[in-house]
């Protein structure tokens, strides 16, 4: 039986390697394969150095405009190269429209056409059908099409929340307690501007996540310091690095699902040369209505074993601020991740301190049981310390290990719980058991981490209940453990505690 196989791209992520990989590997090999290529101009926001809008300034611009007029009157005397000249006009032409490169790649390009006209699409379809080898049929689209806000704001509309149909109107989620103030976003956007007016060698990058990452504001203010890269975060960090090899202080901001797509790139081109370059490291841990494609749950993991990188996560907002100057004055690759979303709502301190490097922070003193929380967790574990009589760290950084505290930790208390909101395989908690195995110290160890799943879409605190690293989800791991041990809380007290 015949099969047909169609994919489907916009023209965003044609910018992308892996799509330049596929079309380099698909038209020798003649496949039976229908590529159809969505251009509408954008991803989340317009793209950069997009083909269609080079061919279109080039085509219409004064240089193919003069050059072609020349050519004419410098021939009209000499009738003999006039058809010559017409040759030469059409091949000009052939070189420039995206029909020559698809053809060259060994696909037979057809297009463009109107994308919302279905008949003609269907019809067109239906032809290329019946045609043999690798095709590309290329669809020119309007993102938001027949939807009026969404046409004028394509960005705001890429990813909605709910919102009135006769308006468009996006509706405002409801904030829980305690969590009214700034996005981490947000305070990374503010940290980079405040830092770039004080030093001139800091550059941003964004692999084409400029809303997304906080870049908005730092764009306006120091366009030539800003370098979108388009969708394409290998050539974000390596771009990192050879920034760094010349004295600058690059600044990679992006997503922790992202950076997956960067590893090999930050682990030859940035940590093996120890460069200068800091990652703020977005949407770290489970990112609510985002859904599993974008959930940051293995960076600890996955960036732990690297030389020379140093690792932190805030547990709150001042904090965040102040480990992404500490990872910004650090000499070396430092990568800082936080979460989607608000913070517990500590107030921020514009006069940024920066913080000493694998170095963590007691939070209170109890007795029997220390809870060892990284990250986004610390505000969960301090309550659950707090119901319970239980001491509580704010461990701040996953490479280096604050190993001192740690080692206080295990000779005082009979039994260690790590919290973060990373996977449990190889993230921090894993972190802590191999320094006391190193050391020989035998003590009871529980990690709470996300478990071994694709975590379903949900609202954020939703899938934290789901993973047992709210407040609640913290305290029956306790618990249970508790009696488990057969050990007593200094605390007894029954009532729940509200979720974090």
């Amino acid at each position: 039986m015949r099969r047909h196989v169609i994919a489907v791209i916009g023209d965003g992520a044609l910018g992308a390697g892996m799509a330049f990989e596929a079309l380099n590997h698909g038209g020798p090999l003649d496949p039976d394969l229908l590529v159809v290529l969505n251009d509408n101009e954008m991803s989340i926001s317009p793209p950069v150095g997009a083909i269609s809008r080079h061919l279109a300034k080039l085509l219409s611009g004064r240089f193919y405009t003069r050059m072609r007029e020349g050519s004419k009157n410098a021939l009209a005397k000499m009738p003999q190269l006039r058809q010559f000249a017409g040759r030469w006009e059409e091949h000009m032409k052939g070189m420039l429209m995206p029909s020559t490169y698809f053809e060259e790649l060994g696909f037979n390009y057809i297009g463009p056409i109107d994308g919302h006209d279905i008949d003609a699409v269907v019809a067109t379809l239906k032809n290329m059908k019946q045609m043999p080898g690798p095709r590309l049929l290329h669809l020119v689209t309007q993102k938001g099409h027949g939807f009026e806000p969404a046409e004028h704001a394509p960005t705001t509309y890429h990813g909605v929340t709910p919102f009135d149909r006769a308006t468009g109107a996006l509706h405002k989620s409801k904030a829980a307690p305690g969590k009214a103030g700034k996005s981490y976003t947000q305070i990374f956007g503010e940290w980079l501007c405040d830092t770039a007016a004080q030093d001139a060698r800091l550059l941003g990058i964004t692999p084409a996540m400029r809303e997304g990452s906080g870049l908005v504001e730092f764009a306006k203010r120091y366009p030539e310091r800003y370098f979108d890269v388009g969708i394409a975060e290998q050539h974000a960090v390596t771009l990192a690095a050879g920034m760094a090899c010349e004295g600058m202080k690059p600044v990679v901001a992006i997503y922790s699902t992202f950076l997956q797509r960067a590893y090999d790139q930050l682990v030859h081109d940035v940590c093996l040369q120890g460069l200068d370059v800091t990652l703020a490291v977005d949407r770290a841990g489970l990112v609510g209505a985002d859904g599993a494609t974008h959930a940051g749950s293995f960076d600890l993991s996955y960036a732990r074993p690297l030389p020379n990188l140093v690792i932190a996560a805030p547990a709150n907002e001042n904090e965040c601020r102040q480990l992404l100057a500490t990872a910004y004055q650090h000499p070396g690759p430092a990568l800082v991740r936080y979460p989607r979303g608000t913070g517990p709502g500590v107030a921020i301190d514009k006069q940024t301190k920066t913080l000493p490097i694998g170095k963590g922070e007691l939070l209170r003193q109890g007795q029997d049981i220390a809870l060892l929380a990284f990250g986004s967790r610390v505000a969960a574990a301090e309550q659950v310390g707090e119901r319970l009589g239980l001491t509580v760290a704010n461990m701040r950084f996953i490479k280096p290990l604050d190993e001192l505290l740690i080692l206080q930790l295990a000779d005082r208390h009979r039994l260690l719980i790590t919290v973060e909101e990373n996977a449990i395989a190889g993230g921090a908690g894993s972190a802590v058991s191999e320094l006391l195995a190193e050391h020989g110290i035998n003590v009871h160890c529980l990690h709470l981490g996300l478990p071994d799943i694709c975590q379903e879409q949900a609202e954020h605190g939703e899938q934290l209940a789901a993973c047992g690293l709210d407040a609640t989800g913290i305290e029956a791991s306790v618990r249970a453990e508790m009696t488990e041990l057969g050990m007593e809380p200094e605390h007894t007290r029954l009532s729940s505690v509200c979720a974090v």
